[in-house]
């Protein structure tokens, strides 16, 4: 009898472990529109570019979540502090930071200790109001979305789903056609 319990609790988590492995997210996709550009994805375990029909390709973390620069922030160095963070948290570190892909590290913010992550050397952020898959805080407070530039690449052109979040070791990104700032990736 206590063999068959355990082969049944086996072939249940076997037959589990299956489904999610092999079925992706049953989430939607999102109504964004993909864009041709002279650039590939940027596609990682810390940083994704996502392609909406308004702004092109931009950056998310891989839950999809825009991520943003402040255009009061000096490479290497967070001025968001106090009542900024309340509304455009920082996007740190929880796990370690080895292995970063080319261009994005982090730095030690000086008002609460915490390893934000930075594009080029421009700390990165969210907005609370945006929730995956949205871009609701471009040219608020200063706040511009993150938008890799164009280098030369190997690598052919693509166009990410806005679900995409496969790793991948892409070494450039999409190019900035907004007045933001250009960061090389």
């Amino acid at each position: 009898m206590k063999k068959a319990v355990i082969a049944i609790v086996v072939v249940v988590i076997l037959a589990v472990g299956g489904y999610l492995i092999f079925h992706k997210s049953s989430k939607p996709a999102s109504k964004s529109t993909s864009t041709s550009s002279n650039a590939p994805a940027v596609n990682n375990a810390v940083i994704v570019t996502k392609t909406s029909s308004s702004l092109g390709q931009y950056l998310a973390d891989p839950s999809g979540k825009a991520l943003y620069t402040y255009n009061g922030d000096k490479s290497g160095v967070s001025n968001c502090t106090g009542s900024c963070l309340a509304t455009w948290p920082a996007y740190t570190d929880k796990g370690s930071t080895s292995n970063l892909p080319s261009g994005v590290s982090t730095i030690k913010r000086t008002d609460n200790g915490q390893t934000q992550y930075t594009y080029n050397g421009m700390p990165l952020y969210y907005f609370v109001s945006d929730s995956s898959g949205q871009v609701t805080g471009s040219g608020v407070e200063n706040f511009t979305v993150a938008k890799p530039s164009s280098s030369s690449s190997s690598q052919p052109s693509s166009s990410t789903p806005s679900n995409s979040s496969a790793p991948s070791n892409n070494s450039t990104a999409p190019s900035n056609n907004n007045s933001s700032p250009s960061y090389s990736y």
